[in-house]
């Protein structure tokens, strides 16, 4: 069995591209189908996991990560016997949590959340040196990329601060080793 991971964005998958180098999660990239995770929402809209998919003959568990998962993955015909699960990682409201956790900042979001989004929060109070935070993958690279400790904590404390999730939805803590 191989895992098919499908991350929403860009960032998410920068994130586990970075547990997966510092060899901190639950499987390496030998366990990945294709040997890497994938940025994509659903698989009819991806060639490359259809690709995959069609050249492994073996069985697939689909994990999912992103902060918006409330589509359901369709699984188109010709894969349904080869997809074994499908299990929802979230980072609920946004993947900018962690960086908000990272930077000691969690009460003052929790004072402005109602008007203000994560996304928003982080652009005007998170910096990476001299670099204001933007939403691109080179940020997460560059924060966390040489600080691997720091995301590791930050995933922790980030299911300690959520509490729960909806009853099918994980927390990527739970992908850690």
């Amino acid at each position: 069995m191989k895992y098919l991971i499908m991350c929403e964005g860009p960032n998410e998958l920068e994130v586990i591209r970075i547990l997966l180098r510092h060899g901190c999660l639950k499987f390496t990239a030998d366990d990945l189908l294709g040997l890497v995770p994938y940025h994509a929402r659903q698989i009819k809209s991806s060639g490359t996991v259809q690709a995959a998919l069609d050249i492994y003959p073996g069985k697939v568990a689909v994990l999912r990560i992103g902060d918006k998962l409330n589509e359901k993955l369709l699984v188109p015909k010709e894969y349904q016997e080869k997809i074994i699960s499908v299990e929802k990682y979230c980072t609920k409201p946004e993947l900018e949590m962690l960086l908000i956790i990272s930077e000691g900042l969690v009460k003052e979001f929790e004072k402005v959340k109602s008007k203000e989004k994560a996304k928003s929060f982080a652009k005007k109070n998170i910096r990476c040196g001299r670099r204001q935070y933007k939403n691109d993958t080179s940020f997460y690279t560059e924060y966390y990329g040489n600080n691997i400790g720091l995301l590791i904590s930050s995933i922790k404390e980030y299911r300690h601060i959520k509490n729960s999730h909806s009853q099918d939805e994980h927390y990527l803590a739970e992908l850690l080793k």
